[in-house]
């Protein structure tokens, strides 16, 4: 259980111990108001998006014409990307699901794959990763002790979709994924790049590197910048409910639920259940249910009741499964959990990097090159005293 130490936002339920919160005269948090920027900019669930995705779409089908696919999309069998691939096929859109598997999906996001493609006749590129060597990475990232444990798996899915897209020749990457219904994880945390996983490899890893699809600054830049890949998120522009999406997956492809918001993948369950909530007082959960009390989904006190006295949902064998897969013993396990947290300001990154090429990514992502999120958590300096 979790004490109320400080000021909540009196909007959502962001509190003092955020990185980087800020406070208005009224009590609302810079995060709701950056929501709310967000929602003007892109015009979100307004005619004004929807007009806008209109047209992106419109220009998707002509720059796809003549090829198998017009579009790529990530799947992981959630809520968000299995939406994303009916959504694209609504607009007449001709997309390619690209997974990348870390051999820790749960058999029901597997099913939950084979149900929305199956039926909606899409087509699938995977990438696995050697399961040993899979392993290896998310080993040496929790023997090194900082709390991007999963940090591998979200940076080789962007690679993945980026090498499907330029195989076929696609100029166009949709995710599924909504500021609305997510929120914004707080500038500062989970960083991470190709600079810092390969550093962490390198001092904590034992296997090398083979299967696993590491994206690099210089193929950053392939991508973006030369190949002209954009991303784009659907999300960002239309109406959308996550619950409502749920319920309609649920009764037109017979997709089920997990339990949780990310708990599709078991690795990714761990980080979110048990090792950023008991390693490092982080719990992320206050992301989406700070978004629930912005759209109104759920009542400001329930979520502060949930957030502060009920701890997160936590797999039935989660942990003793962790354990087994990275042949860690109960009294090596305590003694990493039991070290004093490290952070990725103290490893290689490419973040100077990032930073001193500002007026570069604000270019890219005013081109739709990269993420309006990309280009603020990645150009701007990070308040490094903020865990």
């Amino acid at each position: 259980m979790k004490e109320i130490d400080g000021k909540i936002c009196t909007r959502c339920i962001y509190d003092e111990q955020v990185p980087s919160i800020e406070f208005d005269e009224n009590g609302v948090c810079n995060y709701c108001r950056m929501i709310d920027e967000l929602v003007e900019q892109y015009q979100t669930g307004k005619p004004g998006g929807e007009s806008r995705i209109q047209e992106i779409v419109e220009q998707i089908k002509k720059d796809g014409k003549g090829k198998k696919y017009d579009c790529v999309i990530g799947v992981s069998g959630g809520t968000d990307s299995s939406y994303m691939v009916y959504w694209a096929i609504q607009q007449g859109l001709r997309p390619l699901a690209v997974h990348y598997d870390n051999t820790w999906n749960t058999s029901i996001a597997t099913e939950n794959i084979r149900k929305v493609l199956g039926k909606l006749n899409v087509d699938l590129y995977t990438h696995v990763i050697d399961n040993k060597e899979s392993d290896d990475i998310f080993k040496a990232f929790f023997t090194a002790g900082v709390p991007e444990i999963e940090a591998s798996t979200d940076l080789a899915l962007a690679e993945t979709m980026y090498r499907a897209a330029s195989k076929h020749k696609v100029k166009y990457v949709l995710e599924g994924h909504s500021f609305l219904a997510e929120g914004i994880t707080p500038l500062g945390k989970n960083y991470f790049d190709g600079k810092y996983i390969k550093s962490i490899h390198k001092q904590f890893g034992k296997r090398p590197m083979k299967t696993y699809p590491l994206m690099t600054f210089s193929k950053f830049l392939k991508w973006t910048l030369f190949q002209q890949i954009k991303k784009i998120r659907p999300l960002w522009y239309i109406k959308y409910s996550k619950e409502e999406a749920k319920a309609f997956l649920e009764k037109e492809f017979d997709w089920e639920y997990y339990g949780g918001h990310h708990l599709e993948n078991r690795m990714t369950s761990f980080f979110h259940s048990i090792y950023c909530p008991q390693k490092f007082g982080i719990d992320y959960r206050n992301n989406t249910l700070s978004a629930s009390v912005r759209a109104g989904i759920m009542p400001r006190k329930e979520a502060i009741e949930e957030y502060y006295h009920k701890s997160p949902y936590i797999e039935e064998e989660l942990l003793q499964y962790f354990k087994k897969r990275l042949s860690l013993s109960d009294s090596e396990y305590e003694q990493i959990m039991n070290k004093e947290p490290r952070y990725w300001y103290e490893f290689p990154t490419y973040k100077k990097r990032f930073e001193r090429l500002r007026p570069l990514f604000y270019m890219l992502m005013k081109a739709d090159l990269v993420p309006h999120s990309f280009y603020m958590k990645y150009c701007f300096p990070a308040d490094k005293n903020s865990k």
